[in-house]
């Protein structure tokens, strides 16, 4: 059986990691029942909850003397452990058996488009083009494809991209590529974006993830996939691009192929994105079936050196969290020295190190992991930071920690960890909103009747190095207890529930509780970190206004002249903290401006659960491209007076871009 973390760390596969747990053989009811201890369920990720909610299989036990919280004594605990913090990401789409529907509230809405109807919005019929191109103002939707009139109890499917990624090409900032989670054809794949003019106008679609062939990831058969996402891109220092891509089979019950398997590919486009080699160089695979054992392969992200003086000039990185049949969540690395053809063989990137007091499984282990974010300084040198839950606190405090780990020799082998800082997660979503057991999420400033923002939410960290000086290290995260958000004000940690989310005093009280963006550099090469002792209390944040307002969902970059450049989501405009609408913010250096020109109402797509888990920037000299999932479009569905027009119904899920201007 699996122990007991994995819920809180796998954030993202849904349904997928449910069938994986299945094949563990976990007997199901009518046997002994699904039998999962807390620690186990503290690490699910929510989708994977979800998913085996919705099949009427799981049944919480409380931690017994095989857990990690049961081998700790007095009050001090490993709640951050492999599970209370990690599995506040959710599981991919958040599984889809039942079908997901629309959120509370949702109604079928008037006729938007059809035979009695001239022209329609903007997203859903193409005006004079063979694409639905979107601008609201100076925001510039970067998915060009025309919205599918989906099913209401399928809102979402066929429909949203969310979960996005961006970056520039450093010969030329004219080229630009994106990716994210992209539904149009059903269930999720790997949306890929290109544009030629810096951002302004854009192409692109789906990458070719439907199936690996022999000799390029596969044994002997293709191999095929039935869902894709957790995208990331970059370009090596000749300007060609590349495109990392997780990918996945949901498994019976959801499906009724028992295959299980899931990997990482990478694709290569030599033509600025506008498409990609075929068929995608693996990573990683784990063939998976119920009778062969399951290892999921998730949250991967790609860095790729373009440093024209380094040693290891264009090669690919690639760190992912293994989720493993014995518990562990290791981080891992791979390259490629060929430019994508082919990789090494992973190494451990989460060693061993004296800041895991509490592990999974041998002691000292830093075995319970997430949200990898690899960068590659001038020089050459690897960085890697991620979310770590292997710390031990007292109740009632909450806290976990960012780690960071460094590569001198090309990605071969990486240092012993060491602690960023440490961070605080976000509330648990059902104990403050009544929506999404099980997750953490952003809840409004409002009584739980009138809770509107319920999507799953993490803290997680993203990091950039100074292009001027290679041993100098910008790591940027959310933490909810932080220098305007504390027990000063009213915002109080109070532990966990019993499925191991963080509970505070304070969430739904305005002017109390709120999520900041914080910082921790380090100028010697990842050895310190200006956040390695310090109290979040007292940490600076990132953001520039001093109300108690929610920012959450950072990226990070860096400008050419050192500039550092974090973007994210933003609730101290308008009503935002009491209706749960968003607007996207960007801080360059010591300026902090809004990007979007109107806020965005809370997403309806998925029930409302699922809104991606991380946004992206990208930086030129001139220019910052922040890329964010956006639901001011309108969302369509068949009209039930007459299938043959479309009626509007909820709001859509699109990726968003602004070029704005730095000098």
């Amino acid at each position: 059986m699996l122990t007991v973390r994995v819920r809180r760390i796998v954030p993202r596969v849904g349904a997928a990691v449910a069938a994986l747990l299945l094949a563990t053989g976990v007997p199901l009811p009518g046997a002994s029942g699904w039998s999962l201890t807390a620690l186990q369920l503290r690490l699910l990720s929510g989708g994977s909850e979800q998913a085996l909610l919705s099949l009427g299989v799981l049944q919480a036990h409380a931690a017994g003397p095989d857990s990690m919280a049961g081998r700790m004594s007095g009050t001090t605990r490993q709640v951050s452990g492999a599970g209370r913090r990690a599995a506040v990401a959710g599981g991919g789409d958040s599984g889809d058996d039942p079908p997901l529907g629309a959120a509370p509230g949702t109604a079928v809405g008037a006729t938007v488009a059809g035979p009695a109807v001239a022209g329609g919005p903007a997203n859903v019929v193409p005006n004079g083009t063979d694409r639905c191109a979107v601008r609201l103002g100076d925001d510039v939707r970067v998915n060009q494809d025309c919205e599918n009139a989906s099913d209401p109890v399928l809102h979402g499917r066929a429909q949203a991209q969310n979960e996005s990624a961006i970056a520039i090409d450093p010969r030329n900032s004219r080229r630009v590529i994106a990716a994210a989670n992209d539904y149009r054809r059903g269930d999720g794949g790997c949306g890929a974006y290109f544009s030629q003019d810096g951002g302004r106008t854009w192409g692109g679609g789906l990458a070719p993830s439907g199936f690996t062939v022999p000799g390029v990831g596969a044994a002997s058969a293709r191999q095929y996939w039935q869902a894709g996402g957790d995208t990331a891109v970059g370009w090596d220092s000749s300007g060609t691009a590349f495109l990392q891509c997780q990918v996945f089979n949901r498994g019976f019950p959801t499906t009724q192929d028992p295959d299980v398997s899931s990997g990482v590919l990478v694709f290569r486009s030599d033509n600025g994105g506008a498409s990609w080699d075929f068929a995608g160089r693996p990573v990683v695979l784990s063939p998976s079936t119920p009778a062969s054992g399951v290892t999921l392969e998730d949250k991967p992200y790609l860095a790729v050196d373009s440093g024209r003086d380094s040693p290891f000039r264009d090669r690919v990185y690639v760190t992912w969290t293994e989720f493993r049949t014995d518990g562990t969540a290791p981080i891992l690395g791979a390259f490629s020295s060929d430019h994508g053809q082919t990789f090494s063989k992973p190494v451990l990137v989460s060693a061993p190190s004296s800041v895991c007091p509490i592990s999974v499984g041998a002691a000292g282990s830093c075995d319970a992991n997430q949200f990898s974010d690899p960068v590659v300084a001038p020089d050459g040198t690897v960085y890697v930071v991620w979310a770590n839950f292997n710390n031990a606190v007292t109740l009632p405090d909450n806290r976990n920690q960012v780690l960071a780990a460094v590569s001198h020799d090309g990605g071969a082998t990486f240092s012993a960890p060491v602690k960023v800082a440490d961070y605080y997660d976000l509330p648990d979503c059902a104990t403050y909103t009544g929506q999404d057991a099980g997750r953490a999420c952003v809840p409004v400033k409002a009584d739980s009747a009138n809770q509107t923002s319920f999507f799953r939410a993490a803290n997680y960290p993203s990091a950039a190095v100074d292009p001027r000086n290679s041993r100098h290290l910008f790591v940027d995260f959310g933490s909810y207890i932080n220098r305007h958000s504390n027990e000063a004000n009213g915002c109080v940690p109070t532990g966990f529930t019993a499925g191991g989310i963080n509970t505070f005093t304070g969430v739904t009280t305005a002017g109390a509780c709120n999520n900041d963006i914080q910082i921790s550099q380090s100028f010697d090469g990842g050895v310190t970190f200006t956040g390695q002792k310090a109290d979040p209390r007292a940490m600076p944040s990132v953001n520039r206004d001093d109300t108690a307002t929610d920012q959450f969902w950072q990226w990070t970059s860096v400008t050419p002249e050192g500039d550092q450049v974090v973007t994210f989501y933003d609730r101290r405009f308008g009503d935002d903290e009491r209706s749960g609408n968003m607007d996207v913010s960007l801080v360059v250096g010591d300026d902090q401006r809004r990007v979007t020109g109107s806020s965005m109402p809370p997403p309806t797509q998925f029930s409302g659960l699922f809104l991606g888990d991380y946004i992206g920037v990208a930086a030129s000299r001139e220019t910052v491209l922040p890329a964010w999932a956006d639901t001011r479009d309108i969302g369509v569905t068949s009209c039930p007076a007459d299938p043959r027009s479309l009626c509007r119904f909820g709001q859509d899920e699109d990726i968003f871009t602004r070029v704005v201007t730095i000098r």
